[in-house]
């Protein structure tokens, strides 16, 4: 299947093992800089992204999951939790420079996401409203293409 500019649409590896299980209770930090958990998300679908301003496939999806938050904000929360190890001092001026329009720059400098989850970034993963996993995509993904947007269509 082709993506916009006649490149392949870029998928990931869907992995569905974990389906039903909650969402961690991992502390993360806001764009205030205030702890939180996922639990602060419920009552409506969470799409989860793990990334890194080091990473270039995560740097290459945050244009994408910025068109899905803006498209999806009243259906989904599209939640990107920064895994540098710097904090604010990277993702501030990354997020400065993006321009984002729906995302927001979250932390986890600790990453405490990425190693409750033992995976590499990027990571994407899917929450129920009722905060139980869908599913989740292990590395680069076209966030506009065809076989995101059927993923997604599995939140409820």
């Amino acid at each position: 299947m082709a993506a916009a500019g006649g490149d392949a649409e870029r998928i990931g590896t869907l992995d569905r093992s974990h389906k039903g299980e909650p969402a961690p209770s991992v502390t993360f930090q806001s764009p205030d800089g205030k702890p939180t958990t996922l639990a602060a998300f419920k009552g409506k679908p969470l799409l989860l992204n793990l990334w890194a301003t080091w990473c270039a496939p995560c740097v290459r999806e945050m244009p994408m999951l910025d068109r899905l938050a803006q498209r999806e904000g009243a259906r989904l929360q599209v939640l990107t939790v920064s895994q540098d190890l710097e904090g604010a001092a990277k993702v501030a001026p990354f997020f400065a420079k993006a321009g984002f329009k729906a995302l927001q720059p979250w932390l986890d400098p600790d990453v405490g996401l990425s190693t409750h989850y033992g995976v590499n970034l990027p990571t994407t993963v899917l929450y129920d409203a009722q905060g139980r996993e869908v599913w989740r995509v292990s590395g680069d993904m076209d966030w506009d293409g065809e076989t995101a947007k059927g993923w997604l269509a599995e939140a409820n």
